[in-house]
């Protein structure tokens, strides 16, 4: 018999790392354990190389290990786990090949969601852009960076949302979980010149001009490219 319980009602009392239930959200615990699994690795909570057993996640969870067992097995799918000999579970450390095809399908991509939301964007548009911007900045003078991180992944989203095009929307889904990842372990080199990227991106919307927009999409994403290869070299 496994640690923790093994009724699925008693187990939707799971505690987030802020000490909130999420049992009441309508997901399947499965759903809710992975949700947090993910959180808690890309915002750093389980850092690159930290090993996690399925009794210290159904613990920490307060979950039996049916549903970390599962949602272990998508995270390593996704690329954020890896499965180490003798050591099982260990969460991934992104190297510089990864971070270079990462960055390589981001900057083909934002650069024509850039464009396309130049040539789109409504005045509604660019007061969410705007609204994020000013987010980011009084999280970055905080010296908050997870919600830095959060707002970081979330203008980019918008931005393609703002595109119109469905088929960006549908690739970014998976490559935006990896990037908020890198971008957390970066952050405090990373956030205050990405702060000031955004505001040349979202000028360039505001001012429907495309080609600045894609000029200013691909600088923003070859810095961030460059920060990003230079944290993991000196990681290495």
């Amino acid at each position: 018999m496994e640690d923790g319980p093994s009724d699925e009602r008693g187990e939707s009392a799971m505690v987030t790392g802020m000490g909130h239930t999420i049992g009441s959200q309508h997901l399947a615990l499965r759903e809710q354990v992975l949700a947090e699994l993910r959180r808690r690795i890309v915002d750093g909570d389980y850092p690159p190389g930290q090993r996690l057993t399925e009794e210290r996640l159904a613990a920490d969870f307060g979950v039996s290990r049916n549903p970390v067992r599962e949602a272990l097995r998508i995270v390593e799918a996704d690329g954020l786990v890896v499965m180490m000999p003798r050591k099982g579970a260990v969460v991934a450390t992104p190297d510089a090949s990864t971070v270079a095809d990462l960055f390589a399908v981001r900057s083909s991509l934002e650069t024509v969601a850039a464009r396309m939301a130049a040539e789109r964007a409504t005045a509604t548009d660019v007061a969410d852009l705007r609204r994020l911007l000013d987010d980011a900045r009084d999280a970055t003078e905080q010296d908050d960076l997870s919600r830095v991180a959060q707002l970081n992944s979330d203008l980019h989203l918008r931005v393609i949302e703002i595109s119109g095009n469905r088929w960006l929307s549908s690739i970014s889904a998976a490559l935006y979980l990896h990037v908020h990842w890198i971008f957390r372990i970066g952050a405090a080199h990373r956030a205050p010149h990405s702060w000031q990227e955004h505001i040349r991106l979202v000028d360039a919307i505001e001012a429907r001009d495309a080609d600045e927009a894609e000029a200013a999409a691909h600088a923003h994403v070859a810095a961030a490219a460059q920060a990003a290869l230079d944290n993991v070299d000196d990681a290495g």
